[in-house]
């Protein structure tokens, strides 16, 4: 292209085609007739100015749609350049700083806390849930039907208690088979819709799972009693006389001798519960292999968990020696009740905790998918040997179980005072080892409920201390609204347990639930049958009613847990006794770098108290309640040397300090994983 000066104007002339270029199609464009090197011609195909207008062409800045050559000459100018590799260079160092804060964040933070951290435990007896079908028992689809309750109570964790099929001698702990859903309550398609929509609504299921026992229907032990090659040894047999079949002085957890002669097989078999519940011979590697085929296929279904039923049971000693006795003075034969041996031969016994080991790599290998953690917990009762119960917990090298039930908190109505309760929490702390984590229980299917054994005065405060305590609290179905015993008479007995002993029946605390003022308290809706009779009280205490008032338990056990998951303080904070006497315990929830802090006053007395926490110089003066037991208490601002409660009140007290406790009395506090909060950006870091 080249410009031509006319009377200081620019002219555009001739212009020299590009021989080589071609269209989209690859051909010659048309009006290309020209030779591509004609004679003469010396033109440049690259831009080029006449020298006359060049003089009068002068390009100061750069310009849209420049060429290339206009393009590179600008751009290699120091201007251009050194602003555009300074930008190269800052962004390869923020990327660099970026990666270097992210992974320092990463390798500072705490560990998160898992599903079964973060929410209370709540236990369903599916016979007394809710009932579907109008047989007066309750069943899977019932259960389904209420999941909203769980939503409502913003609890995570849901633990059934046993539904395989079952005789139900000892109603579902006797399993006739492990991968089957009893009628009773179901079909495994019914269990299937259970787990899906738990799962859709953000709940985890946490089986029961009885691996020491099955029931005498089991396929097993028919072969095993008809000695079949493969399966005569899958059950504790020996020699025994068939009119005294007492092998040894072993007695049941039920009572009397822990041995049954079968006449079909000509020996003793041994039983540590009903006699329809024959012992497993976990000495036999072929019975180890079953259950965990018997593990993997529930967590195959897709099972977030098994609460282990009665594990210190589950190993024997081979030598079958007797036991010694209590008292060394009591006649042989009068040993009848499990409280009269020692019981050094027939529980925890040296190779359970492999069991266990075993048990829980089966299950991590399940848990290695994201947010499919698998959780497992063990239940034994070791009384006075809480070391024994410690042990369930595994060792720093090698896990066992999430953690073992804590059932100390179960003594509590023996003694409703504030130094006892501080004893049965320091007990479980002081033992539990470093880094693990604790949980706390009230009630259960085996133990009378706590508003009954500790009276309804206290039920309110207990819920309070289960949902402020360090750990993971469990709640036995209907202590949320405060349910009580009901009285079964002889006749309405359904337990075996009872049958045995009307004393040790444990139908009373399995009665309905109670949903509403309904008939059946809404627990049976079809028909007018419940298999235990529903709580006469059903009509003011019930889930219905107590939504409705915002004083009940209910909405109290809301507040408590929800306020639980909220506050960091509470839920991954240092806990800290602060004072306890005949009437009151208290304690404190901190957490390093945070200015928030909670304060706990519980009187389990039987009259009003006035606690002088002055001495504790790290609170306020003045502190304001954020919630009591008595709502017409919330909000009153208290002086920290005057704390008034009533009897079976609790106070919540949300206070503001940066000073804190546990740095100046170390020896009164405890926390299990350790962490720190920075408050300007809002993160969690390891300290």
């Amino acid at each position: 292209m080249r410009f031509k000066k006319h009377a200081g104007t620019l002219e555009l002339g001739d212009c020299t085609r590009n021989p080589g270029y071609q269209d989209t199609e690859g051909t010659t464009p048309a009006y290309d007739t020209t030779d591509p090197n004609p004679v003469g011609k010396q033109d440049s195909p690259a831009v080029r100015l006449d020298s006359d207008a060049a003089d009068v062409y002068t390009q100061v800045k750069p310009y849209a749609g420049m060429p290339k050559e206009v393009l590179v000459l600008y751009s290699s100018r120091a201007r251009y350049r050194v602003p555009r590799q300074i930008l190269f260079w800052l962004t390869i160092a923020c990327t660099l700083t970026l990666i270097a804060l992210t992974a320092t964040v990463i390798a500072l933070s705490p560990r998160c806390l898992a599903w079964w951290q973060a929410s209370p435990v709540y236990q369903i007896y599916p016979r007394s849930f809710k009932d579907s079908d109008g047989d007066g028992v309750g069943d899977l689809k019932g259960i389904q039907k209420q999941l909203h309750h769980f939503q409502y109570l913003n609890i995570k964790s849901v633990w059934i208690s046993p539904f395989y099929r079952s005789p139900m001698k000892d109603f579902g702990y006797d399993v006739e088979d492990f991968r089957a859903i009893d009628p009773l309550f179901g079909t495994m398609q019914d269990f299937e819709a259970l787990l899906a929509e738990m799962h859709n609504k953000g709940l985890k299921l946490i089986m029961d799972f009885i691996p020491n026992h099955t029931s005498d229907r089991h396929r097993w032990f028919n072969l095993s009693r008809a000695r079949d090659p493969h399966y005569k040894d899958y059950y504790v047999w020996t020699d025994c006389n068939a009119t005294a079949p007492r092998p040894n002085n072993w007695v049941s957890v039920f009572g009397n001798s822990s041995w049954t002669y079968d006449e079909v097989r000509g020996q003793c078999y041994l039983h540590q519960f009903l006699k329809e519940q024959p012992d497993l011979n976990f000495r036999n590697p072929h019975v180890r292999q079953e259950i965990i085929d018997l593990i993997r296929f529930w967590l195959g279904k897709g099972v977030d968990g098994f609460r282990m039923d009665a594990v210190k049971h589950i190993l024997e000693a081979a030598h079958l020696r007797d036991e010694p006795q209590v008292d060394p003075k009591k006649q042989p034969e009068s040993i009848t009740s499990e409280w009269d041996l020692h019981h050094d031969y027939t529980t925890s016994q040296l190779g359970l905790h492999d069991l266990l080991r075993d048990w829980r790599a089966e299950m991590d290998i399940y848990s290695r998918e994201p947010g499919k953690y698998r959780f497992m917990v063990t239940e034994s009762y070791d009384y006075h040997e809480v070391d024994k119960t410690m042990m369930y917990y595994g060792s720093s090298l090698v896990k066992e179980s999430d953690f073992p039930f804590n059932f100390y908190l179960l003594d509590l109505p023996q003694n409703t005072s504030g130094l006892w309760i501080q004893h049965l929490v320091h007990l479980w702390m002081a033992n539990m080892p470093k880094g693990k984590w604790p949980n706390w229980v009230v009630g259960n299917h085996d133990k009378p409920r706590i508003g009954s054994s500790a009276g309804q005065t206290y039920i309110r405060v207990i819920n309070m201390l289960l949902l402020t305590l360090p750990g993971t609290p469990t709640t036995y179905y209907g202590e949320e609204i405060g349910m009580e015993n009901i009285n079964v008479t002889d006749s309405q007995i359904q337990d075996p347990a009872g049958k045995y002993n009307a004393s040790a029946s444990r139908d009373p605390q399995r009665s309905p639930m109670q949903w509403s003022s309904d008939v059946n308290a809404g627990f049976n809706s079809i028909t007018n049958i419940t298999w235990l009779p529903v709580h006469p009280d059903y009509r003011s205490v019930n889930v219905e009613v107590q939504k409705k008032d915002k004083g009940s338990v209910l909405a109290q056990y809301r507040f408590l847990n929800t306020l639980r998951q909220s506050e960091l303080s509470l839920h991954r904070g240092w806990f800290c006794y602060i004072h306890a006497d005949a009437k009151v315990f208290s304690y404190l929830r901190e957490l390093d770098g945070l200015d928030q802090a909670f304060l706990m006053v519980l009187n389990f007395g039987k009259e009003s108290a006035v606690t002088d926490l002055s001495s504790v110089h790290e609170l306020p003066d003045q502190l304001k309640v954020l919630m009591s037991t008595k709502p017409v208490n919330d909000g009153k601002v208290l002086q920290k040397s005057r704390i008034l409660t009533e009897a079976g009140e609790g106070l919540v007290i949300q206070y503001s300090s940066y000073t804190r406790f546990n740095l100046n009395h170390p020896k009164q506090c405890y926390i299990s994983e350790k962490a720190c909060y920075l408050g300007v950006m809002g993160i969690l870091y390891k300290c």
